[in-house]
């Protein structure tokens, strides 16, 4: 089934620009109803909002923008509230808005780490808790979650950013577990690393504590080359642009209910994520069974 003939109502967090952004787009164009979420439409990303609003009126999609701050559970509730009092019901969350922050570990104060778990992990937790009572009291929807390959193969210089994506990864799994009985199903997108079409990079924080910093002078070098030496990794003839990711986002949601992958990887990098996850999901289906869970295990198929 294609999907625009499956279409839903969509919540997107982090859509002002990247991944995030090119969902929204592509979402709208098969024919969903989407709600592109940022925090600040009125102020830093006024431009964004108007792009996006501007778009749906010339094209003739149902594309629209609220304001979402991951980081407020009352911004999420408001959200949520708004799209249940203009729809009346919400099918699926796009989990995406997200910060990256570069360099050493230590460097990093326990502040700085606090707050970036605030936004990639309690950020999806948040935003969870503000639409799961409409999904359980409807006994359908779909979480999807833009998750990212960092949480397996584990890149140097990313530290607190893999750990923050590694415990979303975490949450979403064992949620998955307790709403698959009501009704509600996971999907956990894993994009691999892009250098074109995001302002990840160009956004990223940098550690604050620069004495730290100074005392590993020595990678520097490796720093500094971390870009050019992911691009190596891609093939010559593959254009790897986050567009995929969205494009992927489109298919599995076109999907029909029950039939959409528990992950689904998108990396031009060839990390061999796909093998690690075949392993991981093996011994998770060996443990929950042995714990007398094991059907609580049909919300982990394998796309």
């Amino acid at each position: 089934m294609s999907a625009s003939t499956n279409r839903s109502v969509v919540l997107i967090t982090g859509a002002a620009t990247g991944i995030g952004n090119l969902t929204a787009r592509s979402l709208a164009a098969a024919g969903h109803t989407v709600y592109a979420s940022m925090r600040d439409i009125t102020g830093r990303n006024v431009q964004h909002a108007q792009e996006l609003v501007e778009l749906g009126q010339r094209e003739g999609h149902d594309l629209r923008v609220v304001e979402l701050d991951v980081t407020s559970q009352d911004s999420a509730d408001a959200a949520v509230r708004r799209v249940l009092d203009e729809t009346g019901h919400l099918d699926t969350v796009v989990h995406n808005a997200g910060h990256l922050f570069v360099g050493y570990v230590e460097a990093f104060t326990a502040e700085d780490v606090t707050r970036l778990f605030d936004i990639n992990t309690i950020g999806v937790h948040r935003v969870n808790r503000a639409v799961l009572p409409h999904m359980r009291e409807r006994r359908s929807g779909t979480l999807l979650y833009v998750g990212s390959t960092t949480s397996v193969v584990l890149p140097p210089f990313l530290g607190p950013y893999v750990a923050s994506k590694t415990a979303a990864d975490a949450l979403a799994q064992v949620t998955a577990y307790e709403v698959n009985p009501l009704g509600i199903e996971t999907t956990i997108v894993m994009p691999g690393p892009f250098t074109q079409g995001t302002e990840h990079f160009p956004n990223a924080s940098h550690a604050g504590d620069t004495a730290r910093s100074a005392g590993y002078a020595q990678l520097d070098p490796l720093v500094a080359r971390n870009e050019e030496a992911t691009e190596g990794l891609f093939p010559e003839d593959v254009d790897a642009h986050p567009r995929a990711v969205a494009e992927e986002i489109t298919r599995v949601l076109g999907l029909p209910a029950g039939t959409r992958p528990f992950r689904t990887v998108v990396d031009f990098s060839q990390a061999d994520v796909e093998e690690v996850n075949a392993v991981m999901r093996g011994a998770q289906e060996r443990f929950l069974t042995r714990l007398g869970f094991g059907e609580l295990l049909n919300v982990t198929r394998q796309g």
